[in-house]
């Protein structure tokens, strides 16, 4: 495979990534377009709406100016004056990313690497550009700059990891090669039971929203029904909640980890209480717990849990090895910066799934990214600084081709 066929191939997945991204708000919305208004309207409405999904749901931000006869339907008067949605809706970031790791291993597999994974980000860069510039009226602007540059990193991102992972991570091991020995091991240690308890905190909080949806289905069904959407409207609003799952799973993440999330300016959900107002009008959200929740303050013994465990698996890793057993102080160390790098994690989650859904008091939703990252690197640093210090099995002393325990 030469050059020219490695760099078209990847602009064509590229651009197959970008086409499923705005096809799944495109799709139903052109048969809304088709059956219910009769093809009445212009098309390109339908598309600027389906881009301005797209573009929301990678991070880019939205400046809305609703006309005053919206405003007056909708009961809202600060929505008379302009305000902006920048709440990334991440189930449609998430087909990238994992799109993008697929592209990046293809062009790991050829022989011309870089020219397959530059090829691949500079054509979703110029296809970004497009839609964003495709995008805009006089009632919704997406941010240019923003339209540009947030979707192509978030697919740059994908095709990184996976260009890595599909050539067996040469670069990186030989740049970890050069550390010393001792670094090595507490940066080897620290990113893998950092990552094991992020991702354990992130899978909890998976259980605990399908939990919460299936108690409160009835709930959920009643307000759809009080919607009245119809069909089509239906299968768009439950289309947009799909794409809310990945944030109400890291604003559960933040929960457990202590701050809790807003639904709103003034409002607070979290294990120690919850104040709730109004809250937006997306059947999904009928899950949020109401009321005192008496236990609540247990869940913060989840993060602590999972990092005690990520540090016990991966203590028994490092001892399982014919290399010597590390100090108390570096198993310290290494217990300390799997906090950090948990906190660092669930930090940027936080970040990246919270923002403004409207105006007025909808300004403020989702949780405290700093919070969120600072509480998560304490609980599971102390956790896993204990986890790497207590217990643990006697070391081996290999003779002779036996092995013995050292008492």
């Amino acid at each position: 495979m030469n050059r020219l066929t490695t760099a078209l191939l990847a602009a064509l997945e590229a651009l197959i990534v970008v086409a499923i991204g705005i096809g799944i708000a495109l799709v139903p919305l052109t048969v809304l377009w088709a059956t219910q208004v009769d093809l009445g309207l212009d098309w390109l409405v339908f598309w600027r709406a389906a881009a301005d999904a797209w573009l929301l749901g990678n991070g880019v931000d939205l400046h809305v100016q609703l006309g005053p006869a919206v405003v007056s339907a909708l009961g809202m008067p600060a929505a008379l004056e302009p305000f902006p949605v920048t709440i990334a809706f991440l189930g449609v970031a998430l087909p990238a990313v994992v799109l993008g790791v697929r592209t990046g291993r293809r062009a790991a597999a050829t022989p011309h690497r870089w020219v397959g994974v530059l090829s691949a980000i500079s054509a979703y860069g110029l296809l970004a550009t497009l839609v964003t510039l495709s995008a805009g009226t006089e009632l919704v602007r997406p941010s240019v700059p923003q339209g540009m540059l947030l979707p192509t990193l978030v697919y740059a991102s994908g095709v990184l990891v996976g260009s890595e992972l599909g050539s067996g991570a040469r670069g990186i091991r030989e740049r970890f090669a050069d550390l010393p020995k001792t670094a090595r091991a507490v940066v080897a240690g620290a990113l893998r039971g950092g990552s094991a308890a992020a991702v354990g905190v992130i899978g909890v909080s998976a259980v605990a929203v399908a939990v919460l949806t299936l108690i409160n289905y009835a709930t959920i069904i009643g307000l759809y029904e009080t919607l009245q959407s119809g069909v089509l409207g239906g299968i768009i609003l439950t289309l947009a909640q799909l794409a809310l799952i990945p944030n109400l799973v890291i604003w559960a993440a933040a929960w457990f980890v202590g701050p809790g999330i807003a639904v709103g300016v003034g409002t607070s959900l979290s294990p120690v209480g919850t104040a709730l107002g109004a809250v937006p009008g997306l059947p999904i959200l009928g899950a949020l717990p109401h009321g005192t929740l008496e236990l609540g303050f247990v869940g913060l013994v989840v993060p602590v849990l999972i990092g005690f465990g990520a540090a016990r698996m991966t203590r028994r890793r490092s001892e399982g090895t014919d290399a010597p057993l590390p100090g108390a102080a570096e198993r310290l160390v290494t217990g300390l910066s799997m906090g950090l790098v948990a906190g660092i994690l669930l930090g940027l989650l936080a970040w990246w799934s919270a923002g403004a859904i409207g105006p007025g008091r909808l300004s403020m939703v989702g949780p405290d990214p700093f919070l969120v990252g600072a509480l998560a690197a304490v609980e599971v640093g102390l956790a896993a600084g204990l986890g790497m210090l207590v217990g643990g099995r006697p070391a081996i002393v290999r003779a002779e081709g036996r092995s013995f325990a050292k008492r």
